[in-house]
């Protein structure tokens, strides 16, 4: 009777097991630093996505402080402030709101037709997505400075919407990317992450590092981007968020030069997000 090798598998069950090996993130499977690029290359990329968030609560701090309460970036809380609005509550604005979310859904929507259009290659847009965010902010910062837009009346609406544009094309690039915990602009799941599967909720803590990070980086953007704009001005708060995002795109380039793939294996095969 012939002796089965130990090395056999059902080729079935193989089969399903790197399927389900491919729809894991790659820093799950085999470590995220596999690759020609390393672990640096990995960790590269997730410090950009930090300081991305970063800007994220920086800009919102302009916008909410320096607009007139509304956001660029947390679309959710725009949507509440239209309720308080339409109740007629004080200090919101139904227009400043409905710009916002106008620009931010055109802002995004191209970035989707761009990745669409890219198809295998979209990966490409990554720094120039970045860039455009840098030029929409620096077109804001030079309106601002020069009197063309103003933080009061209706030339804000102008600011509101180069700005929003911005966040849509951030938000619609980091979803494609699908990096688990690091949505850039929103924290409600990565706060729901880490009290859920924490230990007290008999979880494993998975990627707690990551989600703390998250929050504490959103954090210190919204903190620094209020001192400046309440110590040091609008314009100059914008210019320091378009000097953010040109360290961003740097950045993005680098991690794209040093290793093409190295967001292959840190973010999911698929485009759908990770909660």
């Amino acid at each position: 009777m012939p002796r089965r090798k130990l090395g056999a598998m059902n080729p079935v069950i193989a089969t399903g097991e790197i399927e389900h090996a491919a729809r894991r993130p790659a820093a799950e499977v085999g470590g995220a630093g596999a690759g020609p690029g390393g672990p640096s290359a990995s960790r590269r990329l997730l410090g950009v996505l930090m300081l991305l968030t970063v800007s994220t609560g920086l800009i919102d701090a302009v916008s909410y402080l320096g607009l007139g309460h509304v956001f660029v970036a947390n679309m959710t809380g725009n949507v509440v402030f239209l309720g308080f609005a339409f109740a007629g509550a004080q200090g919101f604005s139904i227009a400043a709101s409905m710009v916002a979310l106008g620009a931010f859904l055109v802002g995004a929507a191209l970035a989707g037709r761009v990745s669409v259009a890219l198809g295998r290659r979209w990966r490409q847009w990554l720094p120039v997505a970045a860039g455009a965010q840098m030029v929409l902010a620096g077109m804001a910062a030079i309106f601002s400075g020069t009197g063309a837009l103003g933080a009061v009346g209706n030339g804000r609406f102008g600011l509101i919407a180069v700005l929003a544009a911005g966040t849509g094309i951030q938000n619609a690039t980091v979803r494609k990317l699908a990096v688990p915990d690091i949505t850039t602009t929103v924290l409600t799941l990565t706060l729901t992450g880490l009290a859920a599967d924490s230990s007290l909720a008999g979880g494993t803590n998975p990627r707690v590092l990551r989600r703390v990070t998250a929050v504490v980086t959103m954090f210190a953007g919204a903190l620094i981007g209020a001192v400046l704009v309440l110590h040091a001005g609008l314009t100059a708060t914008l210019w320091v968020l378009t000097g953010v995002y040109a360290v961003i795109t740097g950045g993005l380039l680098a991690c794209r030069s040093s290793d093409p793939k190295l967001a292959d294996r840190v973010a999911p095969v698929a485009s759908t997000p990770t909660p």
